[in-house]
């Protein structure tokens, strides 16, 4: 907190008046941070004309983007090891946006089966978990080394794996 009013200029009350305790405060920073590192994510998916290319692009995006938009890093990542059990509102709001993450790469999985892009018989949940944990695997990593080495590796891996779900590609994967 005392770091927070200093950048701020607020006093405590003035921080609770916006706030209604630590973790409504907590909470609405993890809402902001969240948003933050998902728009340049999202930017372009429109403009796709395929599921396909829709998940290609959000690896490529999540690959590409600069390793620090936000200071500290992913918002996600570090919620999730942080938050633990001590703070039940922002666990929950972890919790949310990797629901939310994992429904819309889903999603795009889902439809990309509708119209035939995809194969039928790959589960769509699977595909969104593999794709978030081996991205937020090479966050990892790629922070503890100091390097974007295993984003990029990574990135071109699910790259590969993404063209074995187009309908009619071989069942062999990379």
């Amino acid at each position: 907190m005392s770091e927070l009013m200093a950048v701020t200029g607020l006093e405590k009350g003035g921080l609770y008046r916006h706030f209604a305790s630590k973790q409504d405060l907590a909470a609405a920073a993890f809402d902001y941070a969240w948003e933050h590192v998902n728009e340049p994510r999202r930017r372009g998916l429109e403009n796709c004309a395929t599921s396909l290319e829709k998940l290609q692009l959000m690896v490529k995006n999540f690959v590409e983007q600069p390793p620090r938009t936000l200071a500290g890093g992913c918002p996600l990542l570090n919620t999730a090891i942080d938050s633990d059990d001590g703070n039940p509102v922002l666990r929950s709001k972890a919790r949310g946006a990797l629901h939310e993450w994992r429904d819309r790469i889903a999603g795009i999985v889902r439809h990309g089966q509708q119209n035939r892009e995809l194969r039928g018989h790959i589960d769509p949940s699977t595909v969104a978990t593999l794709i978030i944990a081996s991205l937020e695997g090479a966050v990892m990593m790629s922070r503890l080394d100091q390097t974007r080495g295993p984003l990029h590796t990574v990135g071109k891996h699910l790259a590969e794996y993404l063209q074995t779900l187009k309908a009619g590609a071989e069942q062999r994967l990379p």
